[in-house]
């Protein structure tokens, strides 16, 4: 609303018998009789605006927005507004706010041109959005199945899987090749059709060095593309020499009271460049001391390798174990067994979801290699194996490596300690007189499959 000035109270004037009156003048009412005492009384023709004193418009500051010669709405002794906006007017719908997806529509304008882009709901997860404007020819050559011969498959991905295969003629004939199949069905975006493209462009670019796969071809037809590269073995007696050095290093870490919190390949380095290369360990930024008996809390570590109990807000040593049998995993398909395109829904799978052994190439594993990744993998850590017991598990019995002391001796070592001499009384009371009176390792291989915590040595 605009703002009323009237002259100024004096002596003379009666504030009481005052009052002026401002209103729209769309909607004005008649004028109405006032009393005013500069007039002695008599009656005259003003608006009221009450308490409000009058003052000629001629000594106003504020110029008139009315134009030159129009007479002003108001009447006389009642000047205009200061404020430029009209009294009770509102609009009935107010500005739209700048659109959010400016920056989206003009990235697509580069991408695609200046059409506009079709309408239509977002896809929510798990559906796919229709790809009836991609083009999916890559040009690459069509005759895939007159120059190689596919073998069986040996690993699979979220978004193609590899498979053996072997010349047919030319140079590569007999010889043993790798080729990763991508399905053009799955291809439902532009990034993910530039995606392939920018993959074969990569691997022409730096095909030549020795410890880069090699690359030779590419091919597609209608359904799929295909990129031939250079054939290796990787057997699962690879996956032993490694995962063996992985337990040896963190059975040593626990018997030190030290849980790592954050072991995945990554953070593993090869001493040099040969095939017998040792393995280290790095990367103890988020690792910690810990009591036999404690439990944290804190959620740290790589989202595809951290376990169920970390998620929870309560774990100890049984956390790294979990760690490994994820690398295993990965070592022996291939590919993750908890996968999501959000960490919510890796944390969702590592909680709810079991890993999945029935798809290529888990029928062609050994058993014992998948029992032991099951059982490094169960979600109750009560039930999941030390690093020590995995050393000792069938598939890596075959492995000459030395077996370090599993922690379950120190606890077992604390708890004799602690015996009263009743109860050591009542153990030697159950032995037979040529009998020798149990041991610890005795007690630690009579209990090693119900406790998984340990004692520190500087505690004995």
């Amino acid at each position: 609303m605009g703002q009323c000035y009237g002259k100024p109270p004096n002596a003379n004037n009666d504030w009481a018998n005052t009052t002026t009156t401002i209103v729209d003048a769309g909607d004005r009412p008649p004028p109405t009789t006032g009393w005013s005492s500069a007039n002695n009384g008599t009656p005259v023709h003003v608006h009221s605006v009450k308490n409000t004193p009058a003052r000629s418009s001629a000594t106003s500051p504020w110029p008139s927005p009315y134009p030159h010669g129009t007479a002003s709405p108001l009447p006389a002794g009642v000047s205009p507004s200061p404020s430029r906006s009209t009294p009770r007017r509102f609009f009935k719908k107010p500005f739209p706010p700048p659109s959010p997806a400016k920056h989206i529509k003009a990235s697509l304008a580069r991408r695609f041109g200046h059409a506009k882009p079709r309408d239509g709901p977002i896809p929510e997860d798990g559906e796919t959005e229709p790809d009836r404007s991609l083009d999916k020819n890559f040009g690459y050559h069509k005759n895939f199945g007159a120059k190689y011969e596919l073998g069986k498959e040996v690993g699979r991905g979220h978004f193609g899987h590899t498979c053996q295969a072997r010349g047919r003629k030319g140079e590569l004939r007999d010889q043993p090749l790798a080729v990763k199949i991508i399905s053009k069905a799955k291809m439902t975006t532009a990034i993910s059709i530039e995606d392939v493209r920018r993959e074969v462009k990569i691997l022409k670019a730096l095909s030549g060095h020795k410890h880069l796969v090699g690359y030779y071809d590419a091919c597609e037809d209608a359904n799929n593309v295909y990129i031939v590269m250079e054939g290796g073995r990787y057997t699962e007696e690879d996956a032993k020499l490694i995962v063996v050095q992985i337990l040896s290093v963190v059975a040593f870490c626990h018997l030190q009271g030290v849980v790592h919190r954050d072991l995945k390949p990554e953070n593993f380095l090869f001493t040099s460049r040969n095939e017998d290369a040792d393995m280290k360990l790095i990367d103890f930024g988020l690792s910690d001391f810990i009591r036999p008996d404690e439990r944290l809390n804190d959620i740290v570590g790589s989202a595809y390798y951290v376990a169920p109990e970390v998620l929870h807000r309560s774990y100890s040593l049984e956390a790294d174990i979990w760690s490994i049998g994820v690398i295993t995993y990965i070592l022996l398909c291939g590919s993750r067994p908890f996968w999501a395109r959000t960490e919510s829904g890796i944390f969702r799978g590592v909680l709810r979801a079991d890993p999945n052994f029935a798809d290529a190439p888990w029928p062609s594993v050994s058993a014992e290699a998948k029992d032991f990744v099951k059982r490094l993998l169960n979600k109750d850590y009560r039930k999941r194996m030390t690093a020590a017991q995995a050393l000792t598990h069938p598939w890596l019995q075959s492995e000459n490596h030395p077996i370090p002391l599993d922690i379950l001796v120190y606890k077992l070592v604390k708890v004799y300690l602690h015996a009263t001499p009743f109860k050591r009384a009542a153990l030697k009371g159950t032995e037979s007189e040529s009998d020798p009176a149990p041991t610890p390792s005795d007690m630690a291989g009579s209990e090693a499959r119900n406790h998984y915590w340990f004692m520190k040595p500087k505690e004995l």
